[in-house]
């Protein structure tokens, strides 16, 4: 049977929302040859003694069965990317670095817009969702259920407004990079909309109505095979409400565009398109639809 790397029973043990037990496995990364899989698979057989029954949900069960040497389900590996890659040393989320300066979007996005956004808003998204993630700890620990619920709002919130802002940042590149979607991508626009400017006129429209604040999103739908539009309230995270697997998603909060276009919206998301990073979204889509 396959043995499982370090990765994955990290992500297993993230998965039960234990911060205590992840900084066993942090403790030995040092071990990458064949000490490693012995001690993995030790620390494996500990969290599955003391997972507590209640966590094992539809999401730790395929995880479970795959340290016991089934396959790992491919939605858990690309989830657990995700989350992992926003996780520092100390087992909480960090503020992930922007893949290029705060300029490098004007004019479309100002380097104060830029800036703003990503280490005020952003950041306190991160430290809020740490700070909650600290007190679900205590409530599973103590089987407070009253508490969990309590906290799942402020939970939904600002864990989606992390997962929101670190696939934007991604969305995004300069203007002289933004070339026009092909390839798969491209084809499944055409399929799913009749073409790529009837796409663009669909979402814009979507987007901008936006009552409030919230985001604009192309996402892809796995039991149809098809791209649609949607929209989010607040911070709400596109595939954890709809379904939809997110593909490219547009912020439209007035934080993300007031210093430039005050409260004309329909200025800034025509202007977001000249900055979208077809190849990531490419990218997304293709790990999507497999």
């Amino acid at each position: 049977k396959k043995n499982p790397t370090l990765f994955q029973v990290t992500f297993f043990w993230k998965t039960t929302i234990s911060r205590n037990r992840l900084a066993i496995i942090k403790h030995y990364r040092q071990h990458t040859d064949g000490t490693a899989t012995t001690i993995i698979m030790t620390i494996s057989k500990t969290i599955l003694a003391a997972t507590p029954r209640r966590s094992l949900d539809k999401m730790i069960r395929p995880v479970a069965a795959f340290i016991h040497g089934d396959r790992m389900d491919p939605e858990i590996l690309r989830a657990g990317t995700a989350l992992l890659s926003t996780v520092g040393s100390g087992g909480k989320l960090t503020l992930p670095d922007l893949p290029y300066d705060y300029a490098s979007l004007e004019p479309s996005v100002s380097a104060e817009t830029m800036k703003i956004h990503h280490t005020k808003h952003h950041q306190t998204y991160v430290n809020n969702t740490n700070g909650l993630l600290g007190k679900v700890d205590d409530a599973l620990s103590t089987g407070d259920g009253s508490a969990l619920i309590s906290l799942a709002p402020a939970v939904k919130f600002n864990l989606g407004g992390h997962l929101n802002h670190s696939l934007f940042w991604k969305n995004l590149c300069p203007s002289s990079e933004s070339a026009l979607p092909a390839g798969n991508l491209a084809t499944a626009i055409d399929k799913s909309f009749g073409s790529f400017d009837a796409f663009k006129s669909k979402m814009t429209a979507g987007t901008v109505a936006v009552q409030g604040s919230g985001w604009g999103w192309l996402g892809y739908n796995s039991g149809s095979g098809l791209l649609e539009i949607a929209t989010c309230p607040n911070q709400d995270p596109l595939e954890a409400t709809t379904g939809l697997k997110p593909i490219v998603g547009i912020d439209v909060w007035e934080h993300a565009y007031y210093v430039d276009y005050r409260n004309v919206r329909p200025d800034y998301v025509n202007a977001v398109w000249d900055i979208i990073n077809w190849s990531e979204a490419e990218t997304l889509f293709n790990d999507a639809s497999k």
